[in-house]
C-alpha cells in the first residue's frame, strides 16, 4: 500500500516505528530528535520533549499542510519546534518525510565544514561507494552537504534551513553546526536511507580525518 493510501492509524504508528529505531541508533537520545511524514494534506509529527523510544500513536499531532493543529497530542505534549522547520522541505522540496536527527557523527563532521559565507558552510564528499545511496550522486560526483550555524532556539533556525535549501537544491539535508541534522524524501523509505547514508559518509569523513588519511574531497581539481 502507498504511503498516501495508508490509514491514519498506520501513519501515527509509522512515526512511533521510525523513532524506536533512530533511538536504537542513538540518533534520537534524551528528548532530542523528531520525524514528520505527510501524506496528502495530512502531516504527522513527533512530538516536542518525550523520549522518542516510548511515544505513542495517541501522542503524535495531526496538521494540515498551512501547519495548523488539526489534532493535537493526547498526552499534553508540545508540539515540536521543529514544525517550521520541517514545513519548510515539505514546501520548498515537496518532501513525503522530514526526519531531524541528532547523529553523533553528523554533529563532529559539521565541526570539520568549511565556511563559505556568512551563516553557511559546506561538507564534501567525494569517492565513496556510499555516494550511489544520495539522490542524484555517483560514486564520482561530489555530494555537498550545507551546514548552517546553530541558533538558541529551534525556531530561529528555519530562515537559514530555508536559504540553504535553495541554495544547494542536489542537497537532501541541511545539516546544523554542533547540533544535528534536517533530512527529507519523497517517501518515508526514502528519507530514511538518506539519513543512512549521510550518517555513513560523516563517520567515514571523521576516521579518515582521524587517522591522517587524505580527503578525496580535499583534493584540488586539475585544468
Amino acid at each position: 500500500m502507498e504511503e498516501n493510501e495508508q490509514s491514519e492509524q498506520a501513519l501515527r504508528e509509522q512515526v512511533c516505528e521510525m523513532c524506536r529505531d533512530f533511538y536504537k541508533l542513538g540518533w534520537v537520545s534524551g528528548t532530542g530528535g523528531g520525524i514528520s511524514i505527510r501524506s496528502g494534506d495530512r502531516v504527522y509529527m513527533a512530538p516536542s520533549g518525550v523520549e522518542k523510544e516510548k511515544i505513542q500513536p495517541d501522542d503524535i499531532f495531526v496538521l494540515d499542510r498551512r501547519g495548523t493543529v488539526l489534532e493535537t497530542a493526547r498526552g499534553g505534549q508540545r508540539l515540536t519546534e521543529c514544525a517550521p522547520l520541517f514545513f519548510s522541505a515539505f514546501e520548498l522540496r515537496d518532501a513525503g518525510a522530514v526526519l531531524h536527527s541528532h547523529s553523533s557523527h553528523v554533529v563532529l563532521a559539521t565541526m570539520l565544514a568549511t565556511r563559505l559565507e556568512g551563516f553557511i558552510s559546506v561538507l564534501e564528499f567525494r569517492e565513496l561507494e556510499m555516494l550511489k545511496g544520495i539522490q542524484g550522486h555517483g560514486y564520482h560526483d561530489t555530494f555537498r552537504l550545507p551546514v548552517i550555524d546553530n541558533t538558541a532556539r529551534e525556531s530561529e533556525l528555519t530562515d537559514s534551513l530555508r536559504v540553504a535549501i535553495e541554495r544547494f537544491p542536489e542537497s537532501p539535508a541541511v545539516a546544523v553546526r554542533n547540533h544535528g541534522i534536517y533530512i527529507w524524501g519523497p517517501t518515508t523509505s526514502k528519507a530514511k536511507t538518506q539519513a543512512e547514508c549521510i550518517d555513513y559518509l560523516c563517520e567515514i569523513k571523521l576516521r579518515m580525518h582521524q587517522l591522517g588519511i587524505p580527503d578525496p574531497a580535499d583534493r584540488v581539481a586539475g585544468p
